[in-house]
């Protein structure tokens, strides 16, 4: 599970992709790149992963 700060981060990075024309994941009818990464990520259709770094050496990966 993602916390509020990826989650915000990780849609954020998606909505950019989608205004400089990534192709969109999802059939929607918005148009709003936020509103367009927001589904996405809701949908669960997102190719995108956060990696936590954490003091001891250690790497978690959290699919989004």
């Amino acid at each position: 599970m993602l916390t509020r700060y990826e989650k915000t981060r990780v849609i954020s990075a998606r909505a950019l992709q989608v205004s400089m024309g990534a192709p969109i994941l999802t059939d929607t009818d918005k148009e709003r790149s936020i509103d367009i990464a927001r589904e996405e990520f809701e949908s669960g259709v997102l190719p995108i992963s956060v990696v936590r770094k954490y003091p001891n050496g250690e790497e978690e990966v959290v699919s989004a």
